[in-house]
Formats: C-alpha cells, sequence, structure tokens
C-alpha cells in the first residue's frame, strides 16, 4: 500500500544546510561534512526555513526505509559539525612494547610483537589522531570517516599465526563515538 511519507528534520542552532539536487551540505563550528545520495531520484529533498524536508507522494516500504536511513545520515551530519566523534583506542602488550606514531597521514605501529619493519595504516583525509602514552584518541565530524579510521588502526595490528590467547598485545577500541564498549 502505497502512502504519503514525510520526514521533517529541524536544522539545530549553529549549523548551516544548503541542498543542491540530492547532495546535501552542512557547516557547523568543528567543520563542513558534504554528502550525496544517489540514486535516490523518486524522493523529495527541500529545504524550508530551519528544516530540511525528505519525503515522497507515493512511498511504498523501500522509499520508508530510505528516508529514515537519509534522516539518521543527516542528524549525525549535525551531531558531527557542532562536536566531533571522538573513538579512543588502548595499546595493549605484554612481551615487547607498542609505540604508536602519526607521519602526516600515516599511522605507524613499531616494535609490535618485536617486529623490526612498522606495521602502516594510511588514515583518512579528514581525521584528527592524537596519543597520549597507551591511548590513541580519533577525532573527525565524520561518524564514518572516524569508525573507518579506528577500524582501521585496530585492524593493523591482528595477529596472525600465534596462539591468541598468549599473544594478547594489541590496539583495541574502548570507546565508540562516546559510548564504552
Amino acid at each position: 500500500m502505497k502512502k504519503e511519507i514525510i520526514e521533517e528534520i529541524e536544522i539545530p542552532a549553529g549549523v548551516e544546510a544548503e541542498i543542491e539536487n540530492n547532495t546535501i551540505k552542512v557547516k557547523g563550528t568543528e567543520g563542513e561534512i558534504q554528502r550525496s545520495f544517489n540514486n535516490m531520484d523518486n524522493l523529495i529533498f527541500e529545504k524550508k526555513g530551519n528544516k530540511i524536508i525528505i519525503g515522497n507522494k507515493k512511498a511504498s516500504k523501500k522509499e520508508k526505509k530510505m528516508i529514515n536511513t537519509i534522516s539518521a545520515h543527516i542528524k549525525n551530519m549535525f551531531m558531527g559539525v557542532k562536536e566531533k566523534f571522538v573513538y579512543e583506542l588502548k595499546a595493549v602488550f605484554s612481551h615487547f612494547p607498542i609505540t604508536a606514531e602519526v607521519q602526516g597521514r600515516k599511522f605507524l605501529v613499531k616494535n609490535f610483537l618485536g617486529e623490526k619493519i612498522p606495521r602502516e595504516v594510511e588514515l583518512p583525509e579528514g581525521v584528527e589522531v592524537e596519543i597520549k602514552k597507551e591511548i590513541i584518541i580519533v577525532k573527525s565530524p565524520d561518524i564514518e570517516i572516524a569508525g573507518k579510521a579506528a577500524a582501521s588502526i585496530e585492524r593493523a595490528t591482528k595477529i596472525r599465526l600465534r596462539d591468541r590467547r598468549v599473544f594478547q598485545d594489541g590496539i583495541y577500541l574502548t570507546s565508540k563515538a562516546g559510548k564504552k564498549i
């Protein structure tokens, strides 16, 4: 059964939003995010006053799912430009002391399990990484980029060909966008 579904998202104070076709640009105190929602030709994107309106006149279940997903992405964009998303990781070691450093857009993990060659992670653009002893902090206004960077840092210290019960060294996620794990 098809019916009219319209979602209204209020733009918070201190945040500017622009809509061009299916592309939404959001500016705030912490940065700027632009996101394109392709293949959404049957949805309506409008900005009226202080609200963004997403909808469809004859929506089915598929369009309803798309509208809800897009509204969640837009709300995350608003939250990110007001206050950056923060992921915390912790370097844990028992055999060899791990050292981490950032060189430009590369994250290096040195002396992991006594390896002579450091492990490298290419950081995406728009991510800030801070290292405080064994705590690694990843910040970005875009939740997806921050999550990808944190996951790639964690994946870089994956242990292969050794017993995981004995070799528990690595860099592990401790909090995800403000929520403890």
